[in-house]
């Protein structure tokens, strides 16, 4: 049996997280796959045998990428404001990269069953828990429960951009404006978490 070019397989990939991801094609098909790469059906399926098999590779892909980038800064050695930024720097471009991704990762959830998401690392998130808790008691920011902080957070970062398309036609901006407009929502976030 030849074996697979890891490079077709990787460009498969690459354009079924772009149509998923950046493009909101969560419904796409194998063939809208095939047809997006310039390929047929019949490869796509050589390389991963189901539709299924490729968003549950594409969905632990990013899950696992995405936790890392937010461990990392989780748990790096910086003033607890700094980190917050840097979450918010991280989780931003990530989010104006792939502005589907979210609501593709919840669907999935949904769909799939919560399977799909037994390898995240909750080590980062757990210390970056009690590195909140402490930020309370010092009064940096308001005492509540420290998983609502960081609930408050990721729905100040994510909520807005997944629901750009109609808050672009409510507001009557293109998508370079409301880019701008994300853009400055970082230091307002950041301004909005501390006392």
């Amino acid at each position: 049996m030849p074996a697979k070019d890891t490079g077709t397989e990787e460009l498969i990939r690459s354009t079924a997280k772009k149509l998923f991801f950046k493009e909101g094609k969560l419904h796409a098909t194998t063939q809208d796959i095939a047809d997006a790469a310039g390929m047929n059906r019949s490869a796509v399926h050589y390389y991963f045998r189901t539709r299924d098999q490729l968003i549950a590779l594409i969905f632990a892909e990013s899950m696992q990428a995405l936790s890392l980038r937010l461990g990392k800064v989780m748990s790096a050695e910086l003033p607890f404001r700094e980190k917050i930024q840097g979450l918010i720097e991280v989780f931003t471009n990530e989010m104006m990269e792939y502005p589907f991704q979210e609501v593709f990762l919840v669907t999935e959830i949904n769909t799939a069953g919560h399977d799909l998401v037994t390898k995240i690392d909750e080590g980062p998130v757990s210390s970056f828990l009690n590195e909140i808790e402490k930020e309370m008691h010092l009064g940096t920011i308001e005492k509540t429960d420290p998983k609502h902080f960081l609930i408050n957070l990721f729905s100040l970062l994510s909520y807005p951009i997944m629901m750009s398309p109609i808050y672009r036609q409510f507001f009557g901006m293109n998508e370079h404006q409301f880019d701008e407009l994300i853009a400055e929502r970082r230091e307002l976030i950041t301004r909005t978490m501390f006392k």
